[in-house]
Order: structure tokens, then sequence, then C-alpha cells
């Protein structure tokens, strides 16, 4: 319609080149204004959105500011455990069920575990003591209690290793397959620490054994797509959920005895320290999660559980070493290519250790060194495994050894290293870390 009207102008002043031009440079103004004035402020305010994002991300990779670790006082020693727990169960007449249990123990080459449930409360509680008896409302009730004030103690330790005022931690990650409650965690812990009601929050439930590396993963993009934030990240677990009575028809119930501990752990989480004020230890530098096929033996997930009346169920197929053996090596291909490593004992470990068979697998697939798994298997060994906080008490570990040794970073003298959360799914999550001078 536009060029319509300017060509029937330009017919009728034909005969005056002049005032064509004249008509037509008028025709363009008229028309063509209003929208270069638009395109102009769409321009304008697409630069100001632009440069509004630079200066809400920050400069540099997320970096971990502080490490803190807590667990009940109440801890039985592996080897004691078969006696107290057929007993605590009024199990004792299944003898052979219980030699096979003393042998499940005694190859997990863990020493000792950690928990809030023990004789007394088992004792007030003899419904948790039946194998699949309704209890759930009496795992809730210790849950609500314990999973918070467990989280709350380790997240004043990361605050205090930090060493910054709480009023300036502008995000919560809580996580935790202990159970839930409405509203959750992340906004107990808030209520219990004092912290400003407009902290952000994320709460996650059921991610099981990858968990601990799904909050690195989440703080390390809310810490680099907010300049300025910091990040507290809580994992609380316990095992009120899985605690049950020995039944000669579910093994993997039996299983799940010998592994399982209680503890939490924190850590906070933030881009481009103030040096002078915090102190960096590992660098988040890169992120991925991937699900593993399941294999040709078994139907679905290599590895699940459901809640009921009973409280948790957990499936624990004996394909889950072996599965995450095939592929580990593909996914650090993936995550190390960029950075032209290929040498997996060039690196420092921190791998989920669900339970000792993954780690003798992950070892014989790569042929690693004894001492690269060593702050894992120490971890498993004092601890059990505490689902998703135990990568962050191997952090832990790692760079107490680390100091305690002289090494020069805190990753056991090297430079770059990796972190694998082992999950329902089968998930693997693999975190590419870098650590720091000591």
């Amino acid at each position: 319609m536009l060029f319509i009207k300017a060509s029937q102008a330009m017919k009728i002043v034909t005969k005056d080149g002049k005032r064509a031009e004249i008509v037509l440079a008028k025709l363009q103004h008229s028309l063509l204004g209003p929208y270069s004035k638009v395109q102009n402020i769409r321009q304008m305010a697409t630069r100001s959105v632009e440069e509004m994002r630079r200066t809400q991300r920050a400069n540099g990779p997320a970096t971990i500011l502080g490490i803190g670790t807590a667990t009940p006082s109440n801890y039985i020693l592996q080897a004691e455990y078969p006696e107290y727990y057929f007993r605590i169960t009024r199990s004792e007449h299944m003898t052979q069920l219980k030699q096979k249990f003393k042998r499940i123990c005694k190859s997990s080459t863990i020493k000792k575990r950690h928990f809030y449930l023990n004789e007394a409360n088992l004792k007030e509680n003899p419904n948790l003591c039946e194998y699949m008896a309704p209890s759930l409302d009496t795992r809730r009730e210790m849950i609500a209690k314990e999973v918070p004030r467990l989280g709350m103690e380790a997240a004043v330790k990361a605050i205090q290793e930090w060493g910054q005022p709480k009023s300036k931690i502008t995000h919560i990650v809580f996580c935790t397959i202990a159970g839930m409650e409405l509203p959750g965690f992340d906004y107990q812990l808030i209520n219990q620490l004092g912290l400003d009601p407009s902290v952000k929050r994320v709460m996650l439930y059921q991610h099981g054994c990858f968990g601990g590396s799904t909050v690195l993963r989440i703080a390390k993009d809310l810490a680099e797509n907010n300049k300025g934030a910091r990040v507290l990240v809580v994992c609380s677990e316990i095992t009120v959920s899985i605690f049950r009575g020995p039944s000669h028809t579910h093994m993997d119930s039996l299983v799940v005895q010998s592994l399982f501990g209680d503890g939490a752990a924190a850590v906070i989480v933030g881009s481009d320290p103030e040096t002078s004020i915090e102190r960096p230890l590992f660098e988040l530098v890169s992120a991925a999660e991937t699900i593993l096929p399941p294999s040709p033996d078994h139907e679905g997930c290599s590895f699940a559980g459901g809640v009921g009346e009973d409280g948790l169920t957990v499936d624990l197929p004996r394909n889950v070493p072996l599965s995450i053996s095939n592929n580990i090596e593909k996914c650090l291909e993936e995550a190390f290519t960029p950075l032209g490593i290929t040498d997996w004992n060039s690196i420092f470990w921190i791998a989920h250790p669900g339970g000792p068979a993954i780690l003798d697998h992950i070892d014989s697939k790569l042929g690693l060194k004894e001492e690269r798994l060593r702050a894992t298997r120490k971890v498993l060994s004092e601890y059990g495994n505490i689902i998703s906080s135990t990568v962050l008490f191997i952090l832990d570990e790692m760079r107490n050894k680390s100091i305690e040794e002289g090494k020069v970073t805190t990753g056991e003298g090297l430079a770059w290293g990796v972190l694998f959360g082992f999950g329902p799914g089968l998930t693997v999550e693999t975190l590419v870390l870098h650590s720091l001078p000591i």
C-alpha cells in the first residue's frame, strides 16, 4: 500500500522531476518515520536487556567456599551390627539369614555407621522393627524433626568456615530422600538460621544417591547466573525411612541394612570470591547428567525404589556395578576431552560409594591407582553410604587430608578432578572440578 501511494505521487508529478523528489521524500518521512522510531526504541531496549544480563552474571566459575558435616552421636561398629540388628528386630531365630548378613556386613568394607535410630526409640516403636509393617506415620514424625536438625548443624559449620555473615546468603538448595514436608525443609532451615525471608529456595526430594552431585550442579548455575550470589547447599539424610526387619524373600533389603548410614553435609557456593575474606576450595567447572541404558537382562530402571505404608523400599539389582563400569569411561571422555585429559590417574576422584562392588568395578575398568579412590573408600569405611551427603563428606575428607599431608592443592596435589554421583535410574552425574592452592 505504501509503494502504491508513492508511485501514484510520482505519476502525478512526472512533468516536474524536482517536485517529485520533494513529494517522495515527504512520503517516506511520513510513512517510515514512526517505524524507524519504533526500531530505534527496540534496539535500545535490546541493548539494555543484554547489558542487564551481563551485569547480572558472574565473571568466574562457581566455587566452593566452605564445607560442614554432621552426624548423629549414636554409632554402631559394623562388626557388631549383625548381632544388634537381629536382636533389636527380634529375629534371632533366623540363624541362617543372620550368618548371611554377617558375611554381607564383613564384605561391605564399612567399619562403623552413625544412626538416629537407637535401641531406645526402636523399642518405643516396634513397628519399625518388623518387615513391611505399616509405619509411615511413625517414620514421618521422626524424619520431620531430625532431617532439619541435622541439616542445620551441618549448615552452621559450613557458614562458620566460610566466615561471612549469614545475611549474605541469597539462595538455599536442600536435598533429602528421607521424606517430605509442606512447607519443605528448606523453609524450616531459613527460619532456624534466621535468614532473610527473601532468600530463594530449591527443595529436592527423592534424588537418592546422585542428589549430592545434583545440588552442586544447581548451585553452580545459580552462582554463575546471579552476580554476588552465595548459595547454601544442604544434604541431610537419615535411614529412618528404610530401616526394617529381615526377610528371607527380600535379600535387597538385607543389603540395604548393611550399607546405609545417617549424616548431613553443607557447602557454600559462590562465584568471584573476595579472596581477602573468602577462601575458595574447589571450582565447579562443568556438570553433566545422563541416564544409562538398562542392561539386556533387566527391564526398565536398573535401580529403583518407592514409598509405601511400610516406608521406603529399594531395589538393588546386581547389575548396577557392571552398568556403571561399562559406561563410566564414556562419561569421562565427554567431560574431559575439552581439557585434553585422557589419563584417569592424573585427576583426583570423588565417586559416590554406593557400595564396595561399584568402586571395585571402576578400579578394574579404568586401571586406577589405589590412591585415586582413597578418600572415597575412607568415607565409606567411616560412615557407610550416606546417600546424597556422601560426596560432600568426601570433598571434606580430601581437602583435609591434602592439608594434613602438605599437598599443593586441595585435590591431593592434582589440578583437575571428577565428582561422580550414581543413583536411581540408573542416573550418572559428572562434575569436573578444579582444585585450588592450599
